[in-house]
């Protein structure tokens, strides 16, 4: 009676993940080289570069764009930075102005009580 009924899901159907063996390379037999042949040529895969220098490589133009966005991505770093610091100089200027009038309305409290 108490015991929740829960309608059974319909948007998730849990299929267990099948994980089948990486394949294995068969190794590529080397034949020697004779006397007076050509040696043999060994099948390295050409190192991959990274993606930057791949780009930069395609035309010029790509350089420059590149140092372009750089420079709008510091300029807008420190555009944030100094509006932070602008927010926490104002701050610290407001809690000064506080301080004072609080120190004055403290003294003229003093005063008062004190002539009573």
């Amino acid at each position: 009676m108490f015991k929740p009924k829960y309608p059974q899901p319909d948007t998730y159907v849990h299929t267990p993940a099948t994980i089948y063996p990486a394949p294995v390379p068969t190794p590529v037999p080397v034949e020697h080289a004779e006397h007076g042949g050509p040696a043999p040529v060994s099948r390295k895969s050409p190192k991959s570069p990274s993606a930057f220098a791949g780009l930069v490589q395609q035309s010029p133009g790509t350089a420059v764009v590149l140092v372009i966005g750089a420079i709008a991505g510091v300029l807008a770093l420190a555009s944030v930075a100094v509006s932070l610091l602008l927010a926490v100089a104002v701050t610290a200027v407001a809690l000064a102005v506080t301080a004072v009038v609080l120190l004055f309305l403290v003294r003229a409290l003093r005063q008062e009580f004190t002539r009573r």
